[in-house]
């Protein structure tokens, strides 16, 4: 694996590149804490990314950029939409590459990632809010991918049974007041939820859900990413209960994982963890097909985080 510091991409002149053999990535400096770009060497971005806010640094509006980005939850739009346009400060340990903003003047909080490549296509992400206030605050660490237009999310739903004896509820789905079930860029499924990004759509969408199965996946074109977490059943998630959350609109489409909603002490830290993973591999909407196809790749990335 290596690192290139001072890495131009989208405008900005210091990104750092970290790559090995296979995949690569870019982390913004200048703005963030930002991952801009994820993908095969010479291949797609299968981030999203803003090109008429590329290069840009400074000013007091958010700007969504594109790729990955680490908010806290609840959604507030005061609070969460702190502008992150200012420069982060790295660290490079040989093995890890650690991304730290200032502190949020209006909430206290810093945000920090670290982010660590596996041998061959996997990444791992320890996103992780400090609190440093003189008091605590409530809030839950919020894990947020733009992806790039014109793909389909994929979301796991719990093994479908049938019969009088399963009688106990095993899935939760929250839904926003703009969520329109009957929206065509829905395909609702027994063994999966999908969400198409369609460019140019009118409307904006977003379903939730507490998922137990711990991971995400999105197809675009011939190139497949999935996202993993961790289910923890004895913490309180937000948004009644949510651990993922998918929203789209006529230019994004963002998946989203959420840690555990608690107090989190003056000094203290609150972390959540993704694993990511992409392939070469083109996945239908057709469920058999994803059964037999997209389920034996997800079972493969189970490293029980």
């Amino acid at each position: 694996m290596g690192i290139t510091e001072n890495y131009k991409y989208g405008g900005w002149e210091k990104c750092v590149r970290l790559a090995n053999d296979e995949i690569e990535m870019v982390i913004t400096t200048e703005v963030g804490p930002r991952i801009i770009r994820f993908g095969f060497i010479n291949d797609i971005n299968i981030l999203g990314e803003k090109k008429q806010q590329q290069g840009k640094t400074g000013g007091d509006e958010w700007m969504i950029y594109g790729g990955h980005r680490l908010w806290h939850s609840p959604e507030d739009k005061e609070r969460t939409y702190f502008p992150d346009n200012e420069a982060v400060n790295y660290e490079w340990n040989g093995k890890t590459l650690k991304i730290i903003q200032d502190i949020e003047d209006n909430t206290g909080i810093q945000k920090e990632m670290e982010i660590t490549f596996g041998l061959k296509n996997d990444v791992r992400i320890l996103h992780r809010l400090v609190n440093k206030n003189l008091w605590g605050i409530e809030a839950a660490p919020w894990a947020i991918t733009v992806m790039a237009e014109g793909g389909r999310a994929i979301i796991p739903q719990e093994p479908y049974k049938s019969g009088y004896e399963n009688l106990e509820p095993v899935r939760t789905l929250v839904l926003w007041s703009y969520t329109r079930m009957a929206d065509p860029r829905f395909i609702w499924g027994d063994k999966f939820i999908q969400l198409r990004q369609v460019p140019g759509a009118e409307e904006k969408q977003k379903i939730g859900a507490m998922s137990t199965l711990g991971w995400l996946a999105y197809s675009l074109k011939k190139c497949l990413f999935i996202k993993r977490y961790k289910h923890k059943p004895d913490v309180k998630y937000p948004d009644f209960g949510a651990n993922i959350e998918v929203y789209t609109d006529s230019e994004v489409l963002e998946m989203e994982t959420l840690g555990g909603l608690g107090i989190i002490p003056p000094g203290g830290s609150a972390e959540h963890i993704e694993e990511w993973f992409i392939f070469r591999e083109e996945m239908k909407e057709d469920e058999e097909f994803l059964e037999r196809k997209l389920i034996p790749i997800v079972e493969g990335t189970d490293r029980r985080l």
